[in-house]
């Protein structure tokens, strides 16, 4: 009789971790299920550590304090937490793909659809750049409308009058569509958005990696491998991503083990990612009836387990969009070591009803009170001049 496998022990688990192995899925999947995140911090943070950038030595943290230190030559350093000034500039919201889960679109004909116009779109990025935003993330919909020639045309006009802003546009499911519509490859379209400063692809429309889930709360967009082909094209053309994961819906624990095991595994192969970004599902206005939100409990243990998971990711992401400041704070013990951008604008989630929206200042405050020394960044995860 074959003998049947141990379930993996959180013991176990941590001597992988503290010992610099890589865990397995089975591993993860045994994190999600363990119920003391006391336990799930530790590991986060143990793995949080190994990459982290520290600040210069300052005064000493007083004795007895909680927040995280290092001490060198009598004096502490704290670890940085990053931060980014952008804005998400979402240029239309027409989109035929009816996604169940998104409170932001209009099909297209709706009296409530728009596309901005050329000079709105300079006056949003005119105002991010004068109060000192460093990225566009330039986002919208599936507009049957818009070809490739747009794109060229937005994306040149927006670097002509603002080099410096980096243009971190369109999600997979966008730039397979406008080349499917331009009749282009993946290639061609990227090759020639790249040219006119198309920089980076943020990790939207990646939900949960797993087409069975795909097809419950997307079903007309495009397919796990689609979008993970989208990644790879464009890493190979030297243009970074991010990657997500939004859960709290339809999927199972598995499928969330399995989504991060789809991004660990494309990472191996051509490192595509400069970051994870990870949040909750909003249901609010949507048209996926989920009756409760994930709790904040669940969006720790995410976080946790995704640091320890990623072992070749740099950069884990929180969203203090969706999970509010005290949440984000607790969050950077458990794994993350960004707290995203300030978003000077942002209108997707916001359609749900959520909506914390919080200035640099605040995101500095937040962070220093969390016992981390914040620094601001750009799109590459380049610090900026303090």
């Amino acid at each position: 009789m074959a003998a049947i496998a141990e379930r993996p022990t959180i013991d176990g688990i941590a001597d992988k971790v503290f010992a610099g192995e890589r865990i397995s899925a089975e591993d993860a999947l045994a994190l999600f299920q363990h119920p003391n995140l006391n336990d799930l911090s530790a590991l986060a943070d143990h793995c949080r550590m190994r990459t982290t950038l520290w600040a210069e030595p300052g005064p000493s943290v007083s004795v007895g304090t909680s927040h995280p230190s290092e001490t060198e030559g009598g004096a502490s350093r704290k670890p940085i937490v990053t931060y980014l000034v952008g804005r998400i500039l979402n240029y239309t919201n027409v989109c035929w793909v009816r996604c169940k889960f998104c409170a932001f679109y209009r099909v297209p004909g709706h009296g409530e659809g728009y596309l901005l116009s050329d000079e709105e779109i300079l006056d949003k990025v005119r105002d991010t750049v004068e109060q000192g935003g460093t990225e566009i993330l330039f986002q919208g919909g599936l507009n049957p409308k818009l070809k490739i020639d747009y794109f060229e045309r937005v994306f040149g006009m927006i670097k002509d009058a603002y080099p410096d802003v980096v243009l971190h546009a369109l999600s997979p499911a966008e730039i397979i569509y406008v080349a499917h519509i331009s009749k282009l490859t993946l290639e061609q379209t990227l090759t020639r958005l790249k040219a006119v400063g198309h920089h980076s692809i943020p990790g939207a429309g990646g939900e949960i990696l797993v087409d069975r889930v795909r097809k419950v709360i997307a079903p007309y967009k495009d397919t796990t491998d689609e979008w993970l082909e989208c990644m790879r094209v464009a890493s190979g053309l030297g243009m970074r991503s991010t990657a997500s994961m939004m859960f709290g819906h339809v999927e199972t624990l598995e499928d969330r083990v399995e989504h991060l095991g789809r991004i660990r595994d494309l990472q191996d192969e051509c490192r595509p990612f400069r970051a994870f970004v990870t949040w909750s599902f909003q249901p609010e206005e949507t048209d996926l009836p989920i009756a409760k939100k994930a709790s904040s409990f669940d969006y720790l243990r995410t976080v946790a387990v995704s640091r320890v998971f990623l072992d070749n990711f740099e950069n884990l992401q929180l969203s203090i969009l969706t999970q509010g400041p005290k949440i984000a704070q607790t969050a950077l013990r458990y794994g993350a070591n960004d707290f995203g951008s300030t978003m000077i604008e942002e209108n997707v989630v916001s359609a749900a009803g959520n909506k914390f929206i919080l200035n640099a200042e605040e995101f500095e405050r937040l962070i220093r009170d969390a016992g981390y020394e914040p620094r601001q960044r750009n799109t590459r995860y380049e610090l900026l001049s303090a």
